[in-house]
């Protein structure tokens, strides 16, 4: 870095006049020091694969979208679905809602923000669904919709339907004229603009994406004139990252170093029990299975899985509680459900499967394989906590009942193609929703592409019973009676084992010192919530 010349310089003044330059000097350190705090470093824990705000549905990809645009709700740090560019909405018939619009809210182009903006978002989500796109799912229930004035828009349903709110928090807003952009659009900068609190300045695939100030966003100008969400999905590199400062902040703390840097002066530890389920799927669609064989080799000639008694061994093998504690170093807690025990619909008479080996070896014989079979356990390596470490484990666990289980890891990129494929028979995946009945919509409902049943229902689970119970549930507005149908739901599907699931992560943060952030039960990291510490 090239530095100005030092030029001595002698000068003689009064004393006020040093008091006032020894004024004028601490402003000009308060300055400094403010223009290094106006720029945030922040380490991501999973690569971005698109901007497009309504193509690829993970994670990753929505953390950073809400940097750049909003939706008609949001959810706060407690899952609780609250206004957004709505402020209100409100049954008009028992099948029309009517949506208030956020007055004076301005698009990132100087452009008002008006009904017609919401419908063009809505109807850009479902044609993005024939190219790949992953969010028409959260608008099947609309039949028609109506900007009734600038402000006011109305959404009719085929039948009563109430989680619509709920659902618009995932349909991220664009404006009308943006309706028509491609995807490549979106990443490359060239269509890019929403309500958001940031502007979007570069996009680097597998580096890092780049973040301006947006001066004018409705929530009030953030804190931070430049964002750096720096793409780090290996956990040895973040972690290096934050301690030699190279980045101000972290997500998704490896286990292994939360115990120190609770204990290191320079920095902070931020935690929370997330809404993150991690949990296994099982093929229960196929008769046969590619990969599942005998102990010597030989094809199986039926699929073990679609038996509920082989499912249950399974659950039974794995000791979730071992898990939590060594692999996980207490970082997570044994799940019994596909959501956390706060989020609505959490059924909380269900416990976590109970360990028995012995139990699972006898399940086995019923089913005909008292020698077990041979299986992988599929698994990502760079998506959640210590994701490749679990699946060892279960994978040893499974080994001693007399399945034997083999691991293959790789990354998220490459591993939900082939998972969302169906080339993974029995394969890890984990979800957050704030709403179980959403979430056993999308991951164990029976695929109904017209319904939005299914999208996420990697092993083709089928119960029609707890469709049924589903059905009724999105039709039922009183919130105690759709919540108690909603845990009805989650215990039929729980008991069916339709899924396999393992334990609910604990979301941590690590930062600064002079940083802190509200810890949210969604993990999302959002630059606007980062704050200096008091």
């Amino acid at each position: 870095m090239n530095q100005a010349r030092r030029i001595p310089l002698r000068i003689s003044v009064s004393l006020p006049f040093r008091v006032l330059l020894r004024g004028a000097f601490a402003a000009l350190l308060l300055l400094a020091g403010a223009a290094h705090a106006a720029e945030l470093r922040i380490g991501m824990s999973a690569d971005v694969t698109s901007l497009d705000p309504h193509h690829i549905n993970i994670g990753s990809n929505v953390s950073a979208l809400w940097h750049l645009y909003d939706s008609l709700t949001h959810v706060n740090a407690d899952a609780r679905v609250i206004p957004g560019l709505a402020v209100s909405w409100r049954t008009v018939d028992a099948t029309t809602w009517e949506f208030k619009l956020r007055p004076g809210v301005k698009f990132q182009d100087g452009s008002p923000f008006t009904a017609d903006d919401v419908i063009a978002s809505i109807e850009r989500a479902r044609a993005m669904e024939k190219n790949g796109g992953q969010f028409a799912t959260y608008t099947k229930a609309i039949t028609a919709m109506q900007a009734v004035d600038a402000l006011t828009v109305r959404f009719k349903t085929a039948k009563p339907y109430a989680p619509l709110a709920g659902d618009l928090d995932s349909i991220f807003i664009i404006s009308k004229k943006m309706q028509g952009a491609s995807t490549e659009d979106f990443n490359s900068g060239k269509f890019s603009g929403g309500t958001g609190p940031y502007k979007l300045a570069a996009f680097r695939r597998g580096d890092r994406i780049e973040l301006a100030r947006n001066d004018a966003y409705w929530g009030g100008a953030p804190a931070w004139d430049k964002v750096s969400l720096r793409l780090l999905p290996n956990d040895g590199p973040r972690i290096a990252a934050l301690l030699s400062g190279d980045v101000d902040m972290i997500e998704n703390i490896p286990t292994t170093d939360a115990a120190k840097l609770k204990t290191n002066a320079q920095f902070r530890l931020v935690q929370k029990v997330s809404w993150r389920t991690v949990f296994f799927t099982m093929d229960q669609a196929r008769d046969q299975v590619p990969g599942l064989t005998s102990k010597d080799g030989k094809p199986l000639p039926k699929n073990p899985f679609k038996d509920i008694r082989v499912r249950q061994a399974i659950s039974k093998a794995i000791n979730r509680g071992a898990i939590a504690q060594r692999v996980m170093e207490g970082m997570s807690i044994p799940a019994s459900n596909v959501v956390a025990p706060p989020v609505f619909g959490y059924a909380k008479d269900l416990q976590p499967e109970a360990y028995d080996p012995e139990g699972a070896k006898k399940l086995l014989a019923a089913a005909g394989y008292p020698d077990g079979f041979a299986m992988t356990v599929y698994a990502p390596n760079n998506r959640y906590v210590n994701d490749e470490q679990v699946a060892q484990a279960v994978a040893q666990m499974l080994t001693r009942v007399g399945i034997t289980a083999k691991v293959e890891a790789s990354p998220i990129t490459v591993y939900l193609g082939h998972a969302r494929n169906g080339d993974y028979p029995f394969a890890m995946l984990g979800w957050g929703s704030f709403s179980g009945d959403l979430a056993l919509r999308s991951l164990l409902a029976t695929p109904t592409p017209d319904k939005g049943y299914g999208t996420w229902n990697w092993g083709k689970h089928s119960l029609p019973a707890m469709d049924k119970l589903l059905d009724e549930d999105f039709t039922t507005t009183d919130e105690k009676k759709r919540e108690a149908i909603a845990v009805q739901a989650m215990g039929l599907a729980m008991k069916n084992y339709g899924v396999i699931p393992i334990h609910h992560q604990i979301a941590s943060w690590a930062m600064k010192k002079n940083l802190d952030y509200l810890a949210r039960t969604d993990e999302f990291t959002f630059a606007r919530d980062v704050k200096a510490a008091q």
